[in-house]
C-alpha cells in the first residue's frame, strides 16, 4: 500500500515526528496535527531538511478540548475529502511521580479525554473521508499497558492514580477499535490497535522518570508495518503486541462492555458539544 493522504494525530513528537519524517521520505502525503505551532513548524522544517515530501496539511488542536477536535475534524473534512489513513497517536503518559488527577476543559478525567475520548469523536467524524477513499486504514497506538474501566467510576474520582488512568485509556482505545472494524466490514475500511514498543525513548516516559527500554525506530517500524503493510490489507479488528497479534484485557472482548463504553463515549461528547454551543 502507497497511502496518499496520512493524518497523524501528535505528530510533533516522540512516535508521532518518527512517523511523518518516515512517511514523507516515502513521498507518502502527511497532515501534521499538534497543539503547538512552534513544533508544528519545526517538524516540517526538519522533513524539508531531510529532503522529504512537502506535508500537505498541517492542523492544531489541543485534544484535551473537543470543541478543538471539533473544528479540527471540520478542517480535514473541508480540505481532505479522501482520507487513506487516520493513526490516532496523540496521547498523555502517567503524568509526573505523585501527580493528582487532572480534567480536560469539558471536565473529563484528562487521559480518558486526550488519549481516548478525541481520538474516538475525530474518528468518528472522518469516516465519511476514510470510507470515500477506501481501502483505507484507522491505525490506533495504544499500549501494552491496559486496566479494565469501572463503569461505576470511570472518571477516577476516588483513588486516582496515573498510571490506571493512563491504562484505562489505552484500553478503551482498543475497545472501540474492535467495534470500528465490526461497524466498518465490507466499506474498505480496516481498523487496527498494536503495543508499538515498551518504554519508547519519549517525552512521555522521561515524566515519567522511567528507563527507556526501546527505541522509537522499534515503534515506529512496527506502527509503519499497520499503515503501510500490503499483506495487512484485509485484516482488522486485531491488537498487536508490535508486530505479533495478541490478546487484550478480556474487558475489550466483552460486547456489553464495550457497549457501556460506547453509550458512556457518545454521552461525554454530546455534553461537551452542547455546552460550547
Amino acid at each position: 500500500m502507497s497511502p496518499t493522504t496520512v493524518l497523524i494525530t501528535g505528530a510533533t513528537d516522540g512516535l508521532g515526528r518518527w512517523l511523518a519524517l518516515r512517511l514523507a521520505a516515502s513521498g507518502a502525503g502527511v497532515i501534521l496535527h499538534g497543539r503547538n505551532p512552534a513544533r508544528l513548524d519545526e517538524t516540517a522544517r526538519e522533513i524539508r531538511a531531510d529532503g522529504g515530501r512537502e506535508p500537505v496539511g498541517v492542523v492544531r488542536a489541543d485534544f484535551a478540548d473537543l470543541g478543538q477536535v471539533d473544528r479540527l475534524a471540520d478542517e480535514v473534512l473541508d480540505r481532505f475529502p479522501g482520507l487513506d489513513v487516520l493513526v490516532n497517536n496523540a496521547a498523555v503518559g502517567f503524568g509526573e511521580p505523585g501527580g493528582g488527577r487532572e480534567l480536560s476543559p469539558d471536565g473529563v478525567e484528562l487521559r480518558f479525554a486526550v488519549n481516548y475520548l478525541a481520538s474516538y469523536h475525530l474518528t468518528r467524524r472522518l469516516l465519511p473521508a476514510l470510507v470515500a477513499a477506501a481501502p483505507a486504514r484507522i491505525v490506533n497506538v495504544a499500549s501494552i499497558g491496559q486496566a479494565p474501566i469501572d463503569f461505576a467510576d470511570p472518571m477516577l474520582d476516588h483513588g486516582y492514580d496515573g498510571y490506571r488512568a493512563y491504562r484505562q485509556s489505552k484500553l478503551a482505545q482498543i475497545m472501540f477499535t474492535l467495534d470500528l472494524a465490526d461497524e466498518l466490514s465490507g466499506t474498505g475500511v480496516t481498523a487496527n490497535a498494536l503495543h508499538p514498543a515498551t518504554l519508547m525513548a519519549t517525552s512521555m516516559v522521561r515524566e515519567a522518570e522511567l528507563t527507556p527500554l526501546s527505541t522509537l525506530h522499534d515503534g515506529g517500524e512496527a506502527t509503519l508495518r499497520l499503515v503501510a503493510d500490503p499483506e495487512l490489507a484485509d485484516v482488522s479488528g486485531v491488537y498487536f503486541d508490535q508486530t505479533m497479534a495478541a490478546s487484550p484485557n478480556p474487558q475489550a472482548l466483552d460486547p456489553d462492555a464495550r457497549r457501556r463504553l460506547r453509550e458512556l463515549s457518545d454521552a461525554l461528547v454530546t455534553r461537551a458539544l452542547s455546552q460550547r454551543a
